[in-house]
Order: C-alpha cells, then sequence, then structure tokens
C-alpha cells in the first residue's frame, strides 16, 4: 500500500500523522506468498508466509510432544482488515489513543508480513494478558526462539504497546 493510501487510511481513523516515528514500529508490506494454515480457534481459515507457517507447525508439534497444547488464534492480516479491526473498536466507543496501545496501524501490523502469530491456549482466555500465566507461556519462552519464533511486545516494549504475551513473530 502506498504511502498515500495510507495517510488517507490514517486521516480516516484518527490517527495522528506522526504515528510512524511515534511508534517506532517497522512498516510491513502485506505477504503475497501465504499458505492456508489449520483453522484458527474460532474456525476461520488463517494465513501465513510458508516458512512460518513450517515453524508454527514444529513448534506447535514440539509443544504437544511436552504436553502443552499451542492453539492459533490470528495470523497473517492484510492492511484493510486492521483498518476494519480498528474501525470497530473506534465504533465500540474506544479512542484511537487507546486503541494504538493494543492494535498497531495499519501498515506497522506485523501480521502484514504473514511472519505474526497470537497464540492461545485451553482455559486462559484468548489475546488476554493472562495468557502469561499458562504452562503454554511458560514453555514458549523457553522454546520459540529455538523455532525462530520472538515475543513482540515484551513489558516496557519501546513500541508504546500494551505487553502481548500471545503475540509471537517469525524472524
Amino acid at each position: 500500500m502506498s504511502t498515500a493510501a495510507l495517510q488517507t487510511i490514517f486521516r480516516k481513523l484518527g490517527i495522528p500523522a506522526d504515528y510512524p516515528d511515534r511508534c517506532t514500529m517497522a512498516r510491513h508490506s502485506e505477504c503475497m506468498t501465504l499458505v492456508p494454515t489449520e483453522l484458527d480457534v474460532f474456525g476461520r481459515q488463517p494465513y501465513l508466509h510458508p516458512d512460518a507457517f513450517i515453524a508454527w507447525t514444529a513448534l506447535r508439534e514440539a509443544a504437544s510432544a511436552s504436553g502443552i497444547i499451542l492453539q492459533l488464534v490470528s495470523a497473517y492480516r492484510s492492511h484493510h482488515y486492521q483498518a476494519e479491526l480498528l474501525q470497530r473498536k473506534l465504533g465500540n466507543g474506544l479512542c484511537i489513543e487507546d486503541i494504538l496501545k493494543i492494535n498497531a496501524a495499519p501498515g506497522y501490523s506485523e501480521h502484514h508480513s504473514g511472519r505474526a502469530i497470537d497464540i492461545g491456549t485451553p482455559g486462559f482466555a484468548h489475546l488476554e494478558e493472562e495468557f502469561e500465566l499458562s504452562p503454554a507461556f511458560a514453555w514458549l519462552q523457553e522454546h520459540a526462539p529455538a523455532f525462530g519464533f520472538r515475543l513482540s511486545f515484551p513489558r516496557n516494549n519501546p513500541f508504546g504497546v500494551l505487553y502481548g504475551p500471545w503475540h509471537w513473530y517469525f524472524l
């Protein structure tokens, strides 16, 4: 998506023009080589970059062999989908400043790359900080780097995004 198109979306959503400089996150193009994964926890068909899907599958299988269930909550998102996500939250009465502490603006979400996944596990609310209390999170902290994944938004990260123990990125 062009810079001009992103600026138009920013204006429509009320995203400050200085957001790219302030957030310090990298801009992400939409992945053009996506493959389908297993269905996510909501029964939707997610997609990932082929390398990320291979790594996710290996990560999930290794966790399973250790008695840990990892569930796919979210994967690839287009710029358009990200804009709709923010628009829905605005429609629910949230202000853009609060939304941007949870969700990156279109063009800046790691999900656009097809390499970001949100992970859940049974018995813990999806996309909630309580995930850090799960055995799955403890397992990920110890083992995910060996599969090429890193936690994107640790506590006090430099991006101004709230702690997200469920969000992992394949390098």
